[in-house]
């Protein structure tokens, strides 16, 4: 384990969350087979981390109650519906923007409805992050955020944003602008309610 990786791990527990590595998708999911209880409702927030790992097919093919935001065809109310069910959940999983070596989790997010229940509701939120989200500040996690993935996840969706056009964020004022909620996590009432997976190598945006 990168020591970088090791001491962030040991900051994220003071600040009352759990971290763990895993060093393929292989440990990845063989550690999520223990943090997760069959047939628990499960939750999930947009994640290309969760995607590329092989997250979101292990959960719909294992014995749980997945709430899958990413159904074909669903509608905008149905949609609502599995964003407000995320809240009632055992365990709501995602990835993070950036992670910072004090143990600090910073997200950007469009409508709120994958930070809203990192902050509040599910029982459990476990937060699966390449080495590559892992930042030296606070600065350089909301940098890396608007100036990186950002722009890159705003191009995924097909937005009209000018940062899709100029590969960078100008803080804009457009209508379908997806940086709206800015959301750092510095520490948790609750001892290990979020729990944090290192995996090796580069994931996400």
């Amino acid at each position: 384990m990168d020591e970088k990786i090791r001491n962030t791990i040991t900051n994220l527990q003071k600040n009352n969350m759990a971290g763990y590595y895993a060093e393929n998708t292989k440990e990845l999911l063989l550690l999520l087979s223990t943090l997760l209880i069959k047939g628990e409702r499960i939750g999930c927030g947009d994640s290309i981390t969760l995607e590329e790992t092989g997250v979101f097919e292990y959960l719909r093919n294992e014995d749980f109650t997945f709430y899958d935001k990413h159904q074909l065809n669903l509608t905008s109310e149905e949609k609502r519906a599995i964003y407000l069910k995320n809240f009632d959940t055992d365990t709501f999983i995602t990835g993070t923007n950036a992670i910072t070596t004090d143990g600090q989790l910073f997200n950007i997010d469009g409508n709120g409805s994958r930070v809203a229940p990192m902050i509040y509701g599910p029982k459990q939120v476990i937060v699966v992050v390449g080495a590559n989200k892992l930042v030296d500040t606070v600065e350089a996690a909301v940098y890396r955020t608007r100036q990186i993935a950002a722009p890159m996840d705003a191009k995924r969706l097909y937005k009209n944003t000018p940062c899709v056009k100029l590969g960078k964020c100008i803080n804009c004022k457009h209508e379908q602008r997806i940086c709206n909620d800015f959301v750092l996590i510095s520490r948790q009432f609750i001892k290990d309610r979020i729990k944090v997976i290192f995996i090796n190598g580069n994931y996400g945006y």
